[in-house]
Order: structure tokens, then C-alpha cells, then sequence
């Protein structure tokens, strides 16, 4: 007669098994292995780190030395004004990246052999956004590097200049929400560019990224005033260089927040309808 009516689960061989582990901890363990994966990738592609290495050289010595006198009367005090908003710029169109990059993985049908493995089924995604951390601080060391070069200069300590890197990093990774939800949504890579780039260059340039704001139409202020790049950037000039910050950096985390609360979910739900 039995004695127990509940027993551990055993093997074949009577050994009980390891229970699982619980789900927060499982997609934080593969979420981290695939975005070693895209470490490795992007290790292997370095030709794909060009928008965030060649990109912000490419904006600050056009528009430095082509538009700094015209617009601030000096190269040296319009390259201080102007590398803040290239910051914010390229690591925000960096994040572009990420959306073409699963959609072609999609195609590919890498997310096929995904599907059929023991993992939690937002995992591809999530690993997909933490492994761009890497590309978000390849732009953040790019762009303060050739700013240097061209004298550049941090006017406050190190600590805030940190506090403004790390800022502009945490923006571009929940923005990077955003593409993800879209390659889930259009049919081509091509489509994802162009699609982002629709969205993204009217944040970069009706902002304060190339000019102050005040000498903008004020049917554009508006607007102006509520975008998230006049936050980053007026959040990274104070950081960097001592302007005044006002909430501008409680604005840009409210808008981290907001990205993720929304366009993470929305992501996930393509996701799990398209694979």
C-alpha cells in the first residue's frame, strides 16, 4: 500500500529532478545568452558599427566647420553647443539598427529554430535590446572622442559627465523599443530604415539638437517643448558643460518610461502574433 501520495518528480534512473527555475529569473538567463549572441555578431560584423562610428564624425565636421561661424560666430563655441545634440542624435538613430537587424533575422528564419528551443518566448527580443548596450556606448566614446579632437571640452567633473553618457545611453535603449515593434510590423529591413528614419529625423531636427530652440517659429515650439530630443539634449548640456538643467532630466526619464511601458508590450504582442 502506498504511504506517500505525493512524490518528487524522478528520471529514469529514480534520481529526483531539479525543480525549475522560476520564470524572472529563466528569461533574465536567456535573454543574457542571446545578447551574447549579438555581441558576437556584431564582434564579427564590424562593418555594422559604421552609423555609430563614422556617423558623428561625419555631422560634427560638417556642420562644425561648414555651419559653426554662421550660426554662433565661432567653430570652437558652436562645437561646444553642438555635441550634446550629436550625441543625442546618432545614439538615437543608432537604435535604428536593432529593428533592421530582427527583421532580417525573422527572414532568415532564425527566430523559427527560437521558437522551438526551452525559452521564455520574449527572450529573442529582450537579449536583441541588451545587447545593443554595446552600440550605444560605441557612439557615446566615438562622439566624445573626435569631439575632443576637435576641442571639445567637458566643463563640469566626471561625475556628471557620466551621469550625462549613462542618460544617453538609457534614452537610446528604450527608445529601442520602438524599432523592435516595427520590424515585427513591416515586411523588409528596408522598410524598417526608411520607416524609422521617417520618425526619428523630424525629432532630431525640430528640437534643439542645431540651434537653440528660442530662435525657432513659435508654431514649432510647441512641439519643440514636449519632444523628448529638446529633453536629452538639454539634459546632456547641463550635464556636460553646466547650463541649467530644470526638469529636463526628469523629463527624459518619464520619457524612458514611457517608451518602455508602451512599446515594449505592443512589441512582444507583434512577436508572439508573427512567430
Amino acid at each position: 500500500m502506498s504511504t506517500l501520495t505525493d512524490t518528487a518528480p524522478t528520471t529514469r534512473r529514480g534520481l529526483s529532478t531539479t525543480a525549475p527555475n522560476p520564470r524572472p529569473l529563466r528569461l533574465v538567463r536567456h535573454s543574457l545568452a542571446l545578447a551574447k549572441r549579438s555581441l558576437i555578431k556584431t564582434w564579427r560584423t564590424p562593418e555594422a558599427l559604421i552609423d555609430v562610428t563614422l556617423q558623428p564624425v561625419l555631422f560634427l565636421v560638417i556642420f562644425v566647420y561648414i555651419f559653426g561661424g554662421a550660426v554662433a560666430g565661432s567653430t570652437h563655441d558652436y562645437l561646444q553647443f553642438l555635441l550634446p545634440g550629436i550625441l543625442a542624435q546618432t545614439i538615437a538613430t543608432g537604435a535604428i539598427a536593432i529593428g533592421v537587424n530582427l527583421n532580417t533575422d525573422i527572414a532568415k528564419g532564425i527566430f523559427d529554430r527560437f521558437r522551438s528551443l526551452p525559452i521564455p518566448r520574449s527572450a529573442p527580443l529582450v537579449g536583441a535590446v541588451l545587447g545593443d548596450v554595446v552600440r550605444y556606448v560605441i557612439v557615446t566614446v566615438s562622439t566624445l572622442a573626435i569631439g575632443y579632437v576637435m576641442g571639445f571640452r567637458i566643463e563640469t567633473d566626471p561625475f556628471r559627465a557620466v551621469a550625462g553618457c549613462l542618460l544617453a545611453v538609457l534614452f537610446a535603449l528604450c527608445l529601442s523599443w520602438l524599432p523592435v515593434l516595427v520590424s515585427m510590423k513591416v515586411r523588409t529591413p528596408g522598410a524598417v530604415q526608411g520607416l524609422m528614419f521617417a520618425l526619428i529625423m523630424p525629432l532630431s531636427f525640430a528640437s534643439n539638437v542645431f540651434v537653440d530652440a528660442d530662435t525657432l517659429p513659435g508654431w514649432m515650439r510647441t512641439f519643440v517643448d514636449v519632444n523628448p530630443m529638446t529633453h536629452l539634449v538639454a539634459s546632456v548640456r547641463g550635464l556636460f558643460l553646466g547650463t541649467p538643467l530644470g526638469s529636463h532630466v526628469w523629463w527624459t526619464l518619464a520619457w524612458c518610461a514611457g517608451f518602455v511601458a508602451l512599446f515594449m508590450p505592443l512589441a512582444l504582442r507583434a512577436y508572439r502574433r508573427k512567430i
